[in-house]
């Protein structure tokens, strides 16, 4: 008989994430992923003016806000086929890029790395390096106080952890040194972005800072510690954990998922917006050698399983908000997007895959390292070295406009100026990225001055998505069928979960003029 576990909440992942699974003979046979709250940053942006879009939609999130904003802000620009001034792209690549710098080892430090680690096997450690013995030291005395947070609750320790004294020392100490690394690649984002979270420098058109040279020259110095960390540290130890200790996992392909990959494409390399550092693609399972364009059109949102009215499955353009608390079937307020009909994964596996770049495949063909949990760490860390090297670039190029004195006249153009420009009476636009977490596109349709309707199809969406109108599960539920899982300790379905770093708050969102009905859910 089949044995129900219900993880609510997953915890180490942004918002609220309930997930049940159904265990037979040890191993999952079907799973729901459940976003039990509310987005309503749609319906907020409705009626407003395009330009106050930016704002309301970097609220969705604390950790991936500027990428909403900078998507938002191109979705607005193409309803009114604006063109981005050269220093305006710089600044939003170097602003947003410092975010990237930030998430990926945060990801898997902080959110995924204790799912393998005995935390407790550091107490065993016998060497002499003083850094490591003081980190034993310092997290010993946790221990004994009986105050183990952040490194715990967890789940107990299995077959697959990690309990080398050695290891794990070595681990928990670059643990805390990136939290050390996190600060400083947020403050590079605030240097640009006037503040963090909820950065305020890009608007529709451009960018509103002018940098000095002394804050370029803070930048730098701060970008070179965080990507001395990144390739000293952070890419290695994934490397290790990927090939080492967790190859077994790797080569099973354990919480594989769809096999169907998509990517918008991200980091403009040219002022036209055509070369991107990460290019945009498409790859399906039944060709997974071959990488195709994407197709707006082939995208939809099912609601089947969702907590809205039931409709057909509709592209962005005309997808609506309305909820349906008292819907028969629905299990979540996330909807399920799929492309061409497929279930697909966006994210760092997606991208690196869709990108076919070679430094992971050689890895991946060299251990043979099938799809699944320790491949999307794996690509997470690979296109952070990408970003990082992109981001001298993007800095030396910046350099040469301002002392070219070419900057002023190219941040803010006259769609800033009121005089001179006003929102399009009417229009569609649209913004095609990429945020850490994967394929990000923001709908508007614009009537009359003001905000028709706005659509936002997040990361998060995708990899969360429930099952849809054909009965297809999304990419989670998919990866997590099939993996073995002790009932009395669950620590697989979170090391596939979290392998996705799926964003609660991007999906979903609380906005309720009814309390009684939100409790209820």
């Amino acid at each position: 008989m089949a044995k129900r576990i219900v993880v609510d909440p997953v915890t180490r992942i942004e918002g609220h994430l309930r997930v049940e699974v159904e265990v037979e003979n040890g191993v999952v046979v079907d799973a729901w992923t459940k976003g039990t709250m509310f987005r309503g940053i749609e319906k907020i942006i409705q009626g407003k003016d395009p330009r106050d879009a930016v704002y309301i939609a970097e609220r969705i999130c604390g950790v991936c806000m500027a990428s909403h904003g900078w998507t938002s802000a191109m979705a607005v620009e193409n309803a009114h086929g604006a063109i981005l001034p050269p220093a305006a792209r710089l600044i939003r690549n170097l602003l947003v890029g410092a975010l990237w710098l930030h998430d990926h080892p945060l990801h898997f430090y902080h959110l995924s790395a204790l799912d393998y680690l005995d935390v407790l096997a550091i107490a065993g450690y016998q060497g002499k390096d003083q850094n490591l013995l003081t980190v034993k030291d310092k997290i010993m005395k946790l221990v004994e106080a009986g105050d183990t947070a952040p490194l715990t609750p967890r789940y107990e320790p299995d077959d697959f952890s990690i309990r080398d004294p050695e290891i794990v020392t070595s681990a928990l100490a670059h643990y805390l040194q990136a939290l050390q690394i996190q600060a400083k690649a947020k403050k590079m984002s605030a240097i640009l972005g006037g503040k963090q979270p909820h950065q305020s420098s890009i608007v529709v058109g451009g960018v509103t800072i002018y940098p000095t040279d002394q804050q370029l020259e803070q930048f730098k110095q701060l970008l070179e510690e965080v990507v001395d960390f990144v390739k000293k540290v952070y890419v290695p130890d994934v490397v290790f954990f990927a090939t080492g200790p967790l190859l077994s996992l790797a080569q099973a392909g354990f919480g594989a998922g769809t096999g169907n990959y998509l990517a918008y494409g991200a980091f403009p390399m040219d002022d036209s917006g055509r070369e991107k550092l990460f290019e945009g693609g498409f790859v399906s399972s039944s060709q997974p050698e071959k990488v195709q364009q994407v197709d707006l059109t082939k995208i939809t949102e099912a609601v089947t399983s969702s907590w809205y009215q039931e409709s057909l499955p509709a592209h962005p353009w005309e997808g609506t908000t309305e909820v349906d608390l008292d819907k028969s079937g629905a299990y979540t307020f996330v909807k399920s997007p799929r492309y061409n009909g497929l279930s697909t994964e966006v994210g760092p596996l997606a991208r690196m895959t869709v990108a076919r770049h070679k430094p992971f495949l050689k890895l991946v063909e060299e251990y043979a390292i099938k799809p699944g949990a320790v491949a999307r760490h794996l690509a997470r860390a690979q296109e952070t070295v990408l970003v990082a090297d992109a981001m001298f670039e993007w800095l030396k190029d910046l350099e040469h406009l301002l002392k070219r004195g070419k900057i002023h006249n190219s941040l803010r153009p006259d769609i800033h100026d009121s005089k001179h420009w006003e929102p399009p009476r009417r229009g569609r636009g649209v913004g095609l990225n990429e945020a850490p977490r994967g394929a990000l596109g923001h709908w508007v349709e614009i009537d009359d001055h003001k905000v028709k309707n706005y659509q936002i199809v997040v990361p998060t969406t995708w990899n969360v998505s429930p099952r849809d109108d054909q009965g297809i599960p999304g990419p989670i539920e998919q990866a997590l069928i099939g993996i073995p899982v002790d009932p009395h300790n669950p620590v697989n379905l979170v090391r596939v979960i979290r392998s996705f770093d799926p964003c609660l708050a991007c999906a979903v969102h609380v906005i309720s003029s009814d309390g009684d009905k939100m409790i209820r859910i």
